[in-house]
């Protein structure tokens, strides 16, 4: 299979990853999403208490559920979520991503991204690009494994937690991730 093979296969299964079902209409899309997005913070913090201080303290936090599969050299995710700024005020986004690096598996995760500033969650809202580089080690299902990631930001003065649900992963990326509105529920 040639590399272009792959990259289309790869990025087949995070395009179909993102297009989890939420429901039928736009009400019932925006209900999934918020219920995903209060269950999220909830085990964020039980699993890490200062981010709930955190949260109180910036302009604005994401919360995204997502997929990753990594095959050899290729890294891509989708998924979708929610913004929130300090005033409350919600903006849905979907998202897609792909990247370079050694690695193999994939995964289901939650990612919670906390904008300290106005600017980044702006620029992150209207552009949404994110470069990053990953590494991690991953084997869990449910609350059964283990995991260790870190994933720094690049461009945006951010905190980004992942919560893993399932999956198994071991590799090392850099990539990028594009983030846009979901017109539909916005």
């Amino acid at each position: 299979m040639k590399i272009r093979d792959l990259s289309l296969a790869a990025g087949l299964v995070a395009l179909l990853a993102g297009c989890t079902t939420t429901g039928n209409t736009p009400a019932e899309k925006r209900q999934a999403v918020l219920s995903m997005q209060q269950q999220t913070l909830a085990r964020l913090y039980k699993k890490y208490p200062n981010a709930k201080t955190q949260i109180a303290n910036a302009y604005g936090y994401g919360v995204f559920d997502l997929a990753n599969q990594n095959l050899i050299l290729l890294s891509t995710s989708g998924g979708y979520g929610v913004l929130t700024d300090k005033t409350g005020h919600h903006t849905y986004m979907r998202m897609g991503g792909g990247g370079i690096g050694v690695g193999l598996g994939i995964k289901d995760y939650s990612e919670v991204i906390i904008f300290k500033h106005k600017a980044d969650f702006d620029r992150f809202r209207d552009h949404g690009w994110d470069a990053s580089a990953q590494a991690e080690a991953t084997a869990k299902a449910n609350d059964n494994g283990g995991e260790a990631a870190a994933n720094q930001s690049v461009d945006l003065d951010v905190r980004t937690y992942q919560l893993t649900e399932s999956g198994i992963a071991l590799q090392a990326t850099i990539g990028a991730a594009k983030y846009w509105r979901w017109d539909e529920l916005n």
